[in-house]
């Protein structure tokens, strides 16, 4: 997620940065460290595109410990999680996970988080670093039946090990059926000789694998047994950077970029974890939204020709030359081999096939609207 692929890294301050409990470990791997949602966080440590195609076909490892993680417990837990998120929680059982939204009031979205469901009343929410305190005080004011919640995120590491060896290389590390378990599933157990760690069948690159939770004192424990048992297939750390050029090869909407405070669920495409079913913060609205059909939406664009690469803000028009949407995302995809961009346009554009101009510093680059994911 490093700048020249769209992401917005907060510029040096005098702020002092915080760290995840790996970070003499990136620096020993001679990590290039940025500022990341206020933490100093690898962007990459030798090659993007090696780092990329590593996760595409072997096994890559994420430090995303900045990453917050709320625990809601007891009578009421379920009822709350109903009115804040756009999802239907209440389908969820234990052992089961579910991505979903908070909802504003003015139709747009608080944020986009997991929810994973570890018990009867039992859940942790993963929320996105920079939003953490935004999030919980919007769920706190919605607790109005003083349902039970802790904010861990400052105790917690969380290791995503993504790629189609990722259970070849990490299965031998516990006892639980990890090969087995269906997407957007958990267990806890015993890992790496630590009891109580979370593991889940989530992951944010579209190549399967697991993220792993536990508590900081022992990350670098598990980060090197991890990497010991990997070494047969390939495994290699992975930067924020190689994870946003695998999310955007999938569609994947990142927040601050492809959705925030202003974007609608329906505008976003999120209206699979938009249930009517039931009610939730602005629901009446979102609907009648549905109903009515949205004016804009966010599409993938594939560039025709060579040029510089889309990069977010940057002006949509059609062929008449008027505005039509802007960019959210975009980045040389690595498995691809081409440009592609993410971005809102308005109504008729957002139709597969729909030919429109991105204008990069006055340079007219055309495109043309293609179905996520990017990579098929």
């Amino acid at each position: 997620m490093i700048r020249p692929l769209g992401v917005t890294f907060a510029p040096a301050t005098n702020h002092i940065m915080k760290k995840t409990a790996l970070y003499d470990k990136h620096i020993s791997l001679g990590a290039k460290m940025v500022p990341f949602a206020g933490y100093d966080m690898p962007v990459q440590y030798s090659n993007l595109g090696a780092e990329h195609l590593n996760v595409r076909e072997n096994v890559g490892v994420f430090d995303v410990s900045h990453m917050g993680e709320f625990f809601l417990s007891g009578d009421g837990a379920l009822d709350l999680l109903q009115r804040v998120t756009s999802n239907d929680a209440s389908k969820l059982t234990p052992g089961k996970v579910q991505y979903s939204c908070l909802p504003n009031n003015d139709g747009g979205i608080v944020d986009d988080l997991l929810v994973y469901c570890l018990g009867e009343s039992e859940y942790m929410l993963v929320v996105n670093a920079s939003n953490m305190e935004k999030d919980w005080d919007w769920i706190q004011k919605f607790n109005t039946q003083g349902v039970n919640m802790v904010d861990k995120s400052d105790d917690y590491s969380l290791l995503a090990i993504q790629g189609p060896k990722a259970t070849a290389a990490i299965e031998s590390l516990t006892d639980l059926d990890i090969a087995s378990m269906p997407y957007y599933t958990v267990q806890v157990g015993k890992f790496a000789g630590v009891d109580d760690v979370i593991v889940a069948t989530t992951g944010y690159t579209g190549s399967g694998g697991y993220e792993i939770y536990f508590k900081n004192d022992v990350a670098e424990k598990i980060w090197d047994a991890v990497f010991e048992t990997g070494k047969g297939q390939n495994i290699m750390a992975a930067g924020l950077g190689a994870r946003d050029t695998l999310r955007m090869e999938m569609g994947f909407c990142l927040y601050g970029n492809d959705i925030n405070d202003e974007t609608s669920p329906l505008e976003a495409g999120l209206g699979w974890i938009t249930k009517f079913t039931k009610d939730f913060t602005n629901s009446e609205a979102l609907k009648a939204e549905k109903e009515a059909g949205i004016s804009r939406k966010l599409v993938g664009f594939e560039v025709l020709e060579k040029g510089p690469i889309p990069r977010h803000g940057y002006e949509i028009q059609n062929k008449e030359g008027e505005v039509i949407g802007e960019v959210t995302s975009g980045t040389m995809a690595p498995s691809l081999g081409r440009a592609i961009a993410m971005g809102y346009v308005n109504r008729p554009y957002f139709s597969e096939g729909s030919e429109v101009n991105i204008i990069i510093r006055n340079k007219v680059l055309p495109a043309r609207v293609v179905k996520f994911p990017f990579l098929k």
